[in-house]
């Protein structure tokens, strides 16, 4: 089983690119659906006890949450320590299921891939990107969004020309959703005929 990981700073166009692998009918694995769902169950508690007014009615408050990091950027570093394994336990659980089912490849989409050192885990590596104009556009067209929230993201992410640098295949989503889904057509085809792969996982 071929094991994508799919990648992009804020804004790239990663999530809607991440439905059009599933378009192709290839599993996706989404870490940021994975906690929220970790954010109203395994989650609440160790978070609760590190910031305990971010958790209402048993949930996790996100917004909350975001203002006591924004207060407090050195707990990133903590709640990371709670959140991460929740997470790689779910994707484990995920790539067993599909190896069971006889999946011939799937995607993780893992919005710090490089980050948290994703890529190891991973047999090929795309890159979701966009002209930082439109990138900066599609973030602040974002409910809440404010340009000091966007650099503080930003200053979090590895910058997009590293991240392309090391991908084996780069999406470009700046050209509208038509010209992303052949691009993932052709990576797709690419892929399974071997090109750009580290290993068979």
């Amino acid at each position: 089983m071929i094991v994508v990981g799919l990648t992009g700073s804020i804004g790239m166009g990663k999530s809607t690119t991440a439905g059009l692998f599933a378009e192709q009918g290839i599993a996706v694995n989404d870490a940021d659906t994975v906690v929220h769902e970790l954010y109203r169950g395994e989650a609440v508690e160790p978070i609760g006890r590190l910031f305990p007014d971010a958790v209402r009615t048993g949930l996790v408050d996100r917004r909350v949450l975001a203002e006591n990091l924004a207060k407090n950027p050195a707990k990133f570093k903590e709640l990371e320590a709670i959140v991460h394994p929740l997470v790689r336990k779910r994707e484990e659980r995920f790539l067993a299921e599909q190896r069971a089912a006889g999946a011939d490849m799937v995607v993780l989409d893992i919005p710090l891939l490089f980050e948290t050192a994703g890529a190891d885990r991973v047999d090929v590596v795309i890159v979701v990107s966009c002209d930082a104009d439109i990138q900066r556009r599609r973030v602040l067209e974002r409910p809440g969004m404010t340009p000091e929230k966007f650099e503080m993201i930003l200053s979090r992410q590895l910058p997009d020309a590293e991240k392309r640098r090391r991908a084996d295949f780069v999406i470009d989503t700046g050209h509208g959703i038509e010209a992303a889904r052949q691009q993932v057509v052709e990576v797709v085809a690419e892929i399974r005929a071997g090109k750009g792969r580290k290993s068979d996982a």
